[in-house]
């Protein structure tokens, strides 16, 4: 069973507005993540290799942001909220707690915009609550002129591929369920985008796979997609690189060699393959005509 935590603050300002993400203030409804991603970078001993085994409920959040929200809203500091930056607000208990809807409530009431980034297709549930946030929200003014939307929705996918996904994502919902998600998000009328964070080194960022997503996400006249490559932290049993190393040996041995290499000097690719794979994803955006930006 998730446990209970209480905390003193719920929305977080952030030091500087991300280009991509366009976060103002970031909110995570929980702590820890039972979508249990291999790659994650939030990961580690804190968390323990099964993420979902230490997951929390932030039980007294809706008494700390309502208070937080209506301070900014005092003070005319909306912002762009975006649900969230380290757990997805749309794991499997949100099902019974719904405490990310109660959060839309408050972020309503303040008219704050919001960006949502998940990896479920549970967003679908709250689509009237954000289309009444897409609606009446408050812009921030240096945004006003070049964003229209009060409500964003970016969808995350390392593959489109379920048994791929099943492998590096394995507590998370199906990417077909997720594609499915994206085309009711688009048919309602919300700006919707892709997060391809992150792409798996000689799987999922061959110029055959990125064809073949930015075909599919095309086909669902979604607005833009952000790609990015794999990072991989840590040496503990629990960390992502470990995990992701122990993964890659088990189901694509013969590419243990390559991400090993990849790998040896730090965090990241080194920066001969980092551009070649921004090369080839900006190829695709342009092939198939998507940005590469919210704005």
């Amino acid at each position: 069973m998730p446990r209970e935590i209480l905390v003193k603050s719920v929305l977080n300002k952030t030091k500087r507005r991300d280009p991509w993400f366009l976060d103002d203030y970031t909110i995570n409804p929980y702590s820890a993540c039972s979508f249990n991603c291999l790659f994650c970078y939030i990961r580690g001993s804190k968390y323990g290799e099964h993420m979902e085994e230490k997951l929390s409920i932030k039980s007294n959040a809706l008494e700390v942001l309502d208070k937080q929200l209506k301070n900014r809203a005092r003070k005319n500091q909306h912002g762009i909220i975006v649900l969230s930056s380290a757990t997805d607000p749309y794991l499997q208990i949100e099902k019974d707690t719904l405490l990310t809807r109660k959060i839309l409530e408050l972020i309503l009431q303040y008219r704050f915009p919001v960006h949502v980034i998940t990896r479920s297709n549970l967003v679908v549930r709250d689509f009237d609550l954000l289309k009444e946030i897409n609606e009446r929200a408050i812009l921030p003014p240096d945004l006003s002129s070049t964003l229209r939307h009060g409500a964003i929705i970016t969808f995350s996918f390392s593959t489109t591929d379920d048994v791929i996904q099943k492998i590096f994502e394995p507590g998370a919902t199906s990417s077909t369920q997720r594609l499915e998600a994206v085309k009711q998000s688009v048919a309602s009328g919300f700006h919707t985008g892709i997060s391809l964070m992150p792409l798996l080194p000689y799987i999922s960022d061959t110029p055959e796979q990125l064809t073949q997503m930015f075909s599919i996400f095309e086909g669902l006249n979604v607005k833009y997609i952000f790609p990015a490559s794999l990072t991989l932290f840590g040496t503990n049993p629990s960390d992502s690189k470990p995990l992701m190393l122990a993964a890659i040996r088990e189901h694509y041995p013969g590419l243990e060699a390559q991400y090993l290499k990849l790998y040896s000097y730090g965090f990241q690719p080194p920066k001969w393959y980092r551009d070649m794979v921004d090369k080839r994803a900006q190829a695709c955006c342009e092939k198939f005509n998507l940005k590469n930006s919210i704005v």
